[in-house]
């Protein structure tokens, strides 16, 4: 059985991502080797110069990561005032679902998310 464990971001710009994150998700919890990261319960995303990655990502949508939040509308317009890009502003999928859209500096995708609904027993 596999256990999701982390998200690793490559970037040509670590300086401008870990600033960026910083603002979003507060003071980093690793800095090693050339590396930053931040942790949580479900796990870790870390930024890192990467030789392979060079400039905007150029297919944004094709890997998303989603932040928990119970309240997106508030951590949504707390984001916005951070400068970063809005994609989709938020939105219910279903059953009280919350979504919203925002692009990093290097142009990858990131949603905000409420907990999932969990199914009521029968």
């Amino acid at each position: 059985m596999l256990k999701f464990n982390s998200i690793l971001l490559g970037t040509d710009n670590p300086e401008a991502l870990v600033a960026f994150y910083t603002k979003v998700l507060g003071a980093p919890t690793m800095q090693e080797g050339g590396f930053t990261g931040w942790g949580s319960e479900g796990g870790f995303l870390s930024i890192g110069l990467h030789s392979e990655v060079h400039g905007k990502a150029t297919e944004p949508a094709r890997c998303i990561w989603f932040f928990e939040t119970a309240d997106v509308p508030g951590e949504f317009e707390r984001i916005k005032g951070l400068g970063a890009e809005v994609i989709k502003e938020p939105y219910d999928m279903q059953d009280g679902f919350s979504l919203a859209t925002f692009a990093d500096p290097d142009g990858n995708y990131f949603q905000l998310a409420s907990p999932m609904p969990v199914p009521a027993e029968k």
